[in-house]
């Protein structure tokens, strides 16, 4: 027999989990608030549920993708619904907090449910695909009992701790990178523009130094896991070369009135770190002034 899928949420990316469900020949139940959206799954061969009861009721795995936590708890915790999750398993997709997770899965607990929450860290083009990302947190024996199902959804699906919170943790730790370096990007931008510096002229300067960045990422994550900040021979910088380019780069946003606000955060924690008679440190050392204070 094969085993059914009832999937909430019907946007985008909820629209492609369900379809890479259906190539892989699983029983797919679709449910959204706009019926309508389900009409092109239906005619790969989904059912259309009208409500969101019909859609987990005869279900063994109730997959969740929609706008936020406190939208699946308003379809979940529902006197029609909630007694029908009783040993099932319930996998949350939809982008939430640590903490948010654990309280789910607590929830989920009391219910006689099962619970595995993720992290998509892919666009839906790559769902299904042999580079699809997805971080799962939860019991390992439930991520391990269900690998044809997430192995539907992309090669890459990864079990990442039994703590039901720890995707959500390490899917903000990497868009923090990503956002880190798109927001960087749109600075340089903008003083390429202030400078009247072409564009593409940026496009080839970033692919010749991508690798060093990424070099010194790793190098950067590296050091701080071993508590390695004090410089030595194989440090690649310290923090008192930076701070002074970084001033150079203070100077040119200000004389151009390009929007201060990213590197006056910058520059706030380098002045911690100088303040602590960090300078001539490893520049991981900087990691020391944006962790949680004891």
């Amino acid at each position: 027999m094969k085993t059914a899928i009832a999937v909430l949420g019907i946007g985008r990316m909820g629209s492609a989990l369900a379809r890479a469900l259906i190539r892989a020949d699983f029983d797919v139940r679709v449910w959204n608030r706009t019926a309508d959206k389900c009409a092109p799954l239906a005619a790969l061969g989904a059912t259309a549920a009208a409500t969101v009861r019909d859609a987990v009721a005869d279900s063994d795995i109730i997959l969740v993708n929609v706008s936020d936590y406190d939208a699946t708890r308003s379809l979940l915790r529902r006197d029609d619904v909630a007694p029908l999750l009783t040993g099932k398993l319930i996998v949350e997709l939809t982008s939430g907090t640590p903490k948010g997770a654990r309280e789910a899965s607590s929830w989920a607990g009391s219910q006689d449910a099962s619970y595995l929450d993720g992290a998509i860290l892919a666009t839906p083009d790559y769902i299904g695909t042999d580079a699809g990302t997805i971080l799962v947190s939860g019991p390992a024996s439930l991520f391990h009992d269900s690998q044809d199902f997430f192995r539907a959804l992309g090669g890459n699906v990864q079990h990442v701790g039994d703590d039901p919170g720890r995707a959500n943790a390490m899917d903000s730790s990497v868009l923090s990178l990503m956002w880190g370096t798109l927001f960087g990007a749109l600075q340089s931008i903008a003083i390429c523009k202030a400078e009247a510096i072409p564009l593409p002229d940026l496009a080839t300067q970033w692919t010749a130094t991508a690798p060093v960045i990424e070099g010194l990422v790793d190098d950067l994550i590296g050091r701080t896991g071993q508590g390695r900040f004090a410089a030595d021979a194989d440090s690649l910088s310290t923090i008192a070369p930076h701070f002074s380019a970084f001033q150079h780069l203070r100077e040119l946003v200000n004389s151009h009135g390009v929007d201060p606000g990213l590197v006056n955060a910058y520059d706030a924690v380098f002045r911690r770190a100088i303040t602590a008679g960090q300078e001539q440190d490893d520049f991981a050392a900087m990691s020391l002034h944006l962790a949680r204070q004891a």
